[in-house]
């Protein structure tokens, strides 16, 4: 794992230019402390720099940026290839030589060989900036699933282009802008998180998950496309489930297995849900070390408690088991986790999940988690309570239900108990759908902004819209919730939240769901019924789980790294979000919506998490003197 950065420039880079590249790479040390490197081309038109995390190959010989045998093609990388032995080999067979054991050169020498179609090649969690001398173009990619992330600036006036794993090594620049992009604080507003291509500042992007961007040095021009997609054929209605349920096993087995390949100590993030717990019965089946594994309790908070249900897989499997008890002080965390995750995000259990990475990096190096199970295979409320709404919508004809909307929409006010309900039983199965967790919709994001914020809704690209083209490709209303959740909560979200926490600490964090293998199989081959319906959520990974876990491990639970907030709102949480909101400085909110927000929290409306998600979006403009 690693922090990787790279400017391309319309003329020759000066000496301090060349500095600068330096202290770009150098503001994420904490992404890889075991190395440093930095290439500018002959022409000092393009430079690339890379922080290592070592984890295969430690020797100087993984060092980055790496260069081609010929000189002709750079590489800085950050990831993990899984099937990198594999490509060695057919690569070998082709007559490749190989200096060195690391999945970098591999990759390296997989572009030499089949040019950008290599990406289809690749099996593993990457971001990479690859430079080729001989058709002048600069390659940047990003794995399937998203899992690793790549910002980037194209100022084609300049002809400058810039791109990095963490937004901060771009800020370093002082040239890079630093105004507040309209499109990205709507979209936050509405999800807690900044989706797709969109930045949370000006003139900035993401790579999405499963594309890439190819960059002409001789033209300027850039080109983008999506190299992979989820698979959107409608899975068959009848099948052998025992033959599926044994491929299912294989299948996540193959990749737990892949995924314990590291020259240093390997972990499990084990929260004792369904996804980690399977995870560890895969790791102790195919490990022939002791496993590790890692959680974090919340004593005084049942519901919010894994300890006792991790200690019952732990010792069912015989693993190497360490526990973290949480304490409310962590708020103090905000403001560096704030900075730390270059966007806002509202995600509160960033912060369960920064604490157990800080307490795995103590032990280990890598750890595997469960993330992806629910997004493949239907483990949110939501997955049912679509299917619900679609069933219990049948009743209502739909000029009834249109009539019936604009009354909910004004007499049911945000955070009042059952709106969510209503609107969904009112709405058709798409827009119900783009209106799940919402926690800001059209009207409410008005009328929280301050005056010079609020943008009319005919000049701006509509999040409602956004989670609508999502579900496009997809036929029933499961297989549209579950592909919107994958291009969207989990990438922009959870994804996120795992990697900045992780990477803060200096551990790398792999995901066994997140296979391609398994995503295609999740999507392509296991029906709806065995995935989610109305009444049962994550069936096939319960029936493996049956099979692999220990009886008493109680497997209708649905819980992962979370914070009691909504307890802990009652203290310092909530005087901490209200002195930050309230604060003369804070310029981004209406002081009249933030009071009245409070008011209603103490009246018992479910404000909770949307106030959180002001504060975490008022510290990271703090933290970075974003202008509005």
């Amino acid at each position: 794992m690693c922090g990787i950065v790279g400017k391309i420039l319309a003329r020759s880079a000066s000496e301090k230019t060349r500095e600068l590249l330096d202290v770009m790479r150098d503001t994420m040390r904490h992404r890889g402390p075991d190395d440093a490197g930095s290439w500018w081309s002959p022409n000092g038109r393009v430079g690339l720099a890379q922080r290592r995390l070592s984890i295969i190959d430690l020797s100087p010989a993984g060092h980055q940026p790496m260069l081609s045998q010929d000189g002709e093609i750079a590489l800085t990388f950050n990831g993990e290839i899984y099937n990198f032995q594999a490509l060695r080999d057919e690569l070998a067979g082709l007559g490749t030589r190989f200096r060195s054991k690391s999945d970098t050169e591999v990759l390296l020498e997989a572009y030499r060989t089949w040019g950008v179609d290599c990406l289809d090649k690749l099996e593993g969690m990457f971001a990479l900036g690859l430079y080729d001398a001989n058709d002048q173009t600069l390659l940047i990619a990003r794995d399937r699933a998203g899992e690793k992330p790549l910002f980037y600036r194209h100022d084609e006036q300049t002809g400058t282009f810039a791109f990095a794993s963490e937004l901060k090594a771009l800020l370093a620049d002082p040239e890079c802008p630093r105004k507040l992009d309209r499109d990205g604080l709507n979209h936050y507003l509405a999800f807690g998180y900044v989706p797709g291509q969109l930045c949370m500042l000006e003139g900035l992007r993401k790579l999405p998950q499963g594309q890439a961007l190819q960059l002409d040095l001789s033209t300027g021009q850039a080109r983008t496309w999506v190299y992979w997609k989820l698979p959107s054929t409608q899975p068959p209605d009848k099948v052998d489930e025992n033959e599926l349920l044994e491929r299912f096993h294989l299948l996540l087995r193959d990749s737990v297995r892949r995924r314990l390949v590291a020259d240093v100590p390997v972990g499990i993030l084990l929260s004792g849900g369904i996804d980690s717990s399977l995870v560890t019965a895969l790791a102790a089946e195919v490990s022939a070390r002791p496993v590790k594994t890692f959680t974090i309790s919340f004593p005084g908070h049942r519901q919010f408690d894994e300890g006792p249900y991790a200690r019952i897989v732990a010792e069912h499997f015989g693993t190497e088991h360490t526990e973290l008890v949480a304490q409310q002080a962590t708020v103090d965390l905000l403001p560096d986790l704030a900075r730390q995750f270059d966007e806002p995000l509202a995600d509160s259990s960033m912060v369960p999940t920064f604490l157990v990475s800080q307490m795995i990096r103590q032990h280990a190096t890598v750890a595997l988690g469960g993330d992806g199970g629910d997004e493949l295979f239907g483990g949110y409320p939501g997955h049912s309570w679509v299917q619900q709404m679609a069933c219990y919508r049948r009743w209502l004809p739909g000029p009834l239900r249109s009539a019936l909307l604009p009354m909910v929409r004004r007499l049911m006010p945000v955070g009042k108990l059952g709106r969510n309900f209503a609107l969904g039983l009112l709405q058709d199965s798409p827009h119900a759908i783009a209106q799940i967790n919402m926690f800001f919709d059209c009207r409410d994001r008005g009328r929280i902004l301050s005056p010079g914020l609020a943008v009319p809704p005919s000049q701006i690209h509509q999040p409602e819209e956004f989670k609508l083209d999502l579900q496009k490709s997809f036929a029933s209303p499961l297989q549209k919730i579950t592909a919107m959740d994958f291009q969207s909560y989990m990438v922009d979200d959870i994804l996120v939240k795992v990697d900045r926490a992780s990477m803060l600490t200096s551990l790398e964090i792999r995901a066994p769901f997140l296979d391609r293998a398994v995503i295609e199989f999740a999507f392509s081959q296991v029906p709806d019924s065995l995935r989610a319906t109305r009444n049962e959520k994550k069936i096939f990974s319960r029936r493996l789980a049956a099979k692999l876990l220990p009886s008493k491990l109680d497997l209708k639970r649905k819980q992962g790294f979370s914070l009691p907030l909504q307890d802990w709102f009652q203290g310092q949480w909530g005087t901490f979000c209200q002195d930050v909101l309230t604060d003369a400085r804070s310029q981004i909110f209406r002081p009249e919506a933030v009071d009245r927000l409070f008011a209603e929290q103490r009246s018992g409306r479910l404000h909770t998490q949307r106030l959180f998600a002001m504060t975490m979006l008022e510290l990271w403009r703090r933290e970075y003197k974003i202008e509005l």
